[in-house]
């Protein structure tokens, strides 16, 4: 359990470490990666959306055991984005750099998923 507590303690702490600052980049992300954000709607709701899902994280790492249905809901949120960012990244896309923060998301989904399985013996062996 103490494995699943970090795990979901980091990724939180990480995310809104990694999302907060959006809030306050959005015409520098337009100059850094042409074109301008377009529909800035998408792009605040993707940052508040994404920072819900770090409060969950931390929600889930306060009480792994209470929460671990919640971390079923925490693995869709790591996969769809990594495999699309995959095909994404291999279609030429997106640009080669994206990988980075990629593969972050996936080496975090699959903490999750270890997670996951970790406090179901831990589970099963309190009952």
């Amino acid at each position: 359990m103490k494995f699943a507590r970090i795990v979901f303690n980091v990724a939180g702490i990480y995310g809104l470490i990694a999302l907060l600052p959006q809030y306050f980049l959005e015409s520098r992300i337009g100059q850094s990666s042409p074109p301008a954000i377009t529909h800035p709607e998408y792009f605040y709701g993707f940052a508040g959306v994404g920072i819900a899902w770090q409060i969950v994280f931390l929600i889930i790492g306060s009480d792994p055991l209470r929460f671990r249905p919640l971390m079923l809901a925490a693995l869709v949120e790591k996969f769809p984005f990594v495999i699309s960012s995959v095909l994404l990244i291999a279609n030429g896309r997106t640009a080669i750099t994206f990988a980075v923060p990629v593969a972050i998301d996936f080496i975090l989904g699959v903490l999750f998923l270890i997670a996951f399985i970790k406090t179901k013996q831990v589970a099963a062996a309190a009952a």
